[in-house]
């Protein structure tokens, strides 16, 4: 580890690791809050499945602007703005009467998660460009967050439900505390123009030019993109797969309680257990892709998707619950890292494909979590939830037409 000589290098990177699991925390417990929310206020699956929406459709909308106001602003006062919404929308749900405060509360929950990832990816990869077990490190600490809460919030509800506002207030202070790591952060600002072109050296120059030489031409024309299968395969793929991760993510502790299969404390601790496997699986899959050839490994992914979600939605006993929450969660760990990798050559040659293609996908996470809502206020949450099998099974089919044309192409 090079930069950890430099004191100020090894302060962001500390940081980052910090703050990073605190975002994972503070992003992914609104899944485990929602059945609390849904309880205390009376609220409709409808309604709470266009709140997991509106955390999407935030996240979305901080990938855009978040990057825009770091350059017109600088990264420090951007990532400062941004991050002050976690302790915002912790007191919009605690204090806010009505609705309108909670669809504003999650919005600003999934844009501050975007602006976060955003700030944390690039800070790592510049403290150690082209070094993959630093950013895979980074993720796992998203998922020590993400499984973390559950756990807190078990144990602060075992005594009565009522009690979930303490975990909001917990939740509230760890907002405050991520704020105040950030506000601590030594920051690298962007540079541009002319400062840009000065900060490099000889030795940086020659390494670029060689590296652009070896690139794949880029094409003038950027809008042809959509004309590649490897484009439409591939952003298909992703669409899907973030409708299953979202919406078992967003529902899944609701789906336990009230069809009565666990009881609260039980249905938080899946919750736990599943980011504990997603967690096993980011890092399988991470040492297993040197090793194992990716088509292969996406078509295993993928079956072990359909396989562990009808296990996990047919179990009607604890231990077959298990299998399928940990089975599901190792399964989908990998898919979509495994997929964007086979878009690579696709992305260098068209530099505007990987905007177009993470909208497009992205529009999935916002799409599902209302979906089930909605089957679920006609139909109840079990029909609601098993309409992801629909989509499981789209997506297998996906996966196999993408692997297909890889191997016909001979591209890889």
């Amino acid at each position: 580890m090079g930069f950890w000589e430099d004191k100020r290098k090894r302060r962001q990177f500390i940081y980052s690791y910090i703050t990073f699991m605190l975002n994972g925390m503070l992003a992914l417990s609104i899944g485990s809050l929602l059945p609390f929310i849904r309880d205390a206020r009376g609220l409709e699956y409808a309604f709470c499945g266009l709140l997991v929406s509106l955390h999407s459709v935030g996240n979305l909308l901080s990938s855009f602007f978040a990057g825009a106001l770091a350059v017109k602003a600088g990264r420090k006062k951007s990532i400062l703005l941004f991050n002050a919404f976690y302790a915002i929308s912790y007191l919009l749900i605690l204090l806010g009467g009505n609705t309108a405060c909670l669809a504003l509360a999650f919005l600003l929950t999934g844009m501050v998660r975007g602006a976060t990832s955003n700030f944390s990816n690039m800070t790592i990869n510049n403290l150690a460009p082209g070094q993959a077990w630093i950013l895979n490190g980074l993720h796992a600490m998203f998922s020590v967050g993400a499984f973390l809460f559950p756990i807190l919030l078990t144990v602060l509800t075992a005594d009565s439900a009522g009690r979930w506002q303490l975990a909001c207030c917990f939740m509230l202070a760890m907002g405050i505390l991520s704020w105040v790591l950030y506000s601590m952060m030594p920051v690298d600002e962007i540079l541009q123009g002319r400062e840009a072109a000065e900060g490099q050296g000889e030795e940086d120059e020659k390494k670029r030019g060689s590296e652009i030489k070896n690139r794949p031409r880029v094409r003038k024309n950027t809008g042809r993109f959509y004309k590649e299968p490897m484009f439409a395969l591939c952003t298909a793929t992703l669409f899907f797969y973030l409708c299953v991760e979202q919406g078992v993510i967003g529902w899944l502790v609701t789906y336990f309680k009230d069809t009565g299969l666990l009881n609260a404390s039980l249905s938080q601790i899946m919750a736990s257990v599943q980011w504990v496997m997603i967690l096993a699986g980011r890092l399988s899959t991470a040492y297993l892709s040197t090793r194992v050839d990716k088509a292969k490994l996406l078509r295993i992914m993928g079956v072990g998707l359909i396989l562990f979600f009808i296990v996990l939605i047919t179990g009607k006993s604890t231990p077959q619950i298990v299998v399928g929450i940990m089975g599901f969660g190792y399964s989908m760990a990998g898919i979509y890292p495994t997929t964007v990798s086979f878009a690579g050559k696709l992305i260098q040659k068209y530099p505007m494909s990987w905007s177009y293609m993470l909208t497009i996908a992205s529009l999935g996470s916002i799409l599902m979590p209302s979906v089930i809502g909605r089957i679920a206020e006609n139909a109840g949450i079990f029909y609601g939830m098993s309409s992801i099998v629909v989509v499981v099974v789209i997506d297998m089919v996906l996966m196999i037409g993408l692997t297909a044309y890889m191997k016909r192409s001979g591209s890889d």
